[in-house]
Order: C-alpha cells, then sequence, then structure tokens
C-alpha cells in the first residue's frame, strides 16, 4: 500500500496549487471588483439615464405632436366653417345681385313700355290732328262747293270745321253706343 500512498493521485490536488489559486482568484476578485464593475456600472447608469431621457424626450415630443395634430385640427374645422360661411355669404350676395337685376330690368322694361305708350299716343295726336286739318279742308271744299259760296274767311272756315267734326265726334258717341245699324 506504500506503493498506493507515495505516489501522488492525480484527481486529488496539492494543498499548495489549492492555496495558490484561492490567492490569485482573490486578487483577480479584487481587481475586478475595484475597476472593472464601477467602468460598467457607471455605464450601465448612463445607459440607463439616457434611455429613461430618451423616453422623457420621446414623451414630451409625443405630447407636442398630439398638441400641434389638435391644434391643426382646430384650424382646420375653422377654416372649413369660414369656407362653408364665404360660401352662403356668396349665395346670398348672388341671389341679392339677381333680385337687383331683375327689378332693373322690370324698370327698364316698364319706362320702355311707358315711352312707347307715349310715343304712340302723341304719334296718335298727331295723326288725328293731320287727319283733322285734312278733313276740315276737305269739309271747306266740299261745303263751298255746296252752298256755292267760297268759305276762304279763315274764321268762317274754322266754325264749319269746328261744327262739322262735333257733329261727327256726337255720331261716333251715339254710334259707339247703339249696336250699330251702319249708319255714319
Amino acid at each position: 500500500m506504500r506503493a498506493a500512498e507515495g505516489e501522488l493521485n492525480p484527481l486529488v490536488p496539492h494543498l499548495a496549487e489549492i492555496g495558490l489559486s484561492l490567492v490569485v482568484f482573490g486578487i483577480l476578485f479584487f481587481l475586478v471588483k475595484k475597476f472593472v464593475v464601477p467602468a460598467f456600472e457607471a455605464t450601465y447608469a448612463e445607459r440607463t439615464t439616457a434611455i429613461e431621457g430618451g423616453l422623457a424626450a420621446a414623451e414630451t415630443k409625443q405630447a407636442e405632436a398630439d398638441a400641434k395634430l389638435a391644434e391643426l385640427e382646430k384650424q382646420l374645422g375653422d377654416a372649413r366653417h369660414e369656407a362653408a360661411r364665404i360660401r352662403e355669404e356668396a349665395r346670398e350676395q348672388g341671389a341679392q345681385i339677381l333680385a337687383e337685376m331683375r327689378e332693373q330690368a322690370q324698370a327698364e322694361s316698364t319706362r320702355i313700355v311707358d315711352h312707347g305708350k307715349a310715343q304712340i299716343e302723341a304719334e296718335r295726336q298727331q295723326a288725328v290732328t293731320s287727319l283733322r286739318a285734312e278733313v276740315g279742308a276737305l269739309a271747306t271744299g266740299l261745303a263751298g262747293r255746296i252752298v256755292g259760296e267760297s268759305l276762304e274767311d279763315d274764321e268762317r272756315s274754322a266754325r264749319v270745321v269746328d261744327r262739322f267734326l262735333a257733329d261727327l265726334e256726337a255720331i261716333e258717341t251715339t254710334g259707339a253706343g247703339t249696336t250699330g245699324n251702319g249708319a255714319v
């Protein structure tokens, strides 16, 4: 058994190796804890702060965007309302202008008709006067031939013409009042 005791077993570590491994592990642990871990934690803290700041900035930007969107929608609604109001005013003004133009056209039409009536009446009066003069001249000439005396005297011929025309008008009014037997 001695041989078994003198030989070193490769499966069992030596105490010096275990001690040296513990010292190296302790130094390594101390160095990692002293230098590496704080650097990682500082980087982690910076990243956490940056992410939280980014999230806060994103939330702020989102709130601003929502406020802008609401404002733009309000302005768009106001613009639509204003456009509808302007269209309605234009319709009202168009109807008013159309009514005014109709009124002016009616007034112009009435004026033209009245002027035409006045002109026709003036021409009728002129024709009646002309016809009276011609009828008077014919009546004077005819009466002169019938009576056999000259009616060249202006006063006398004017009286004869006036009497003749008065008789004609009297016959017209009585003939117009009767059913008309054809006697003129």
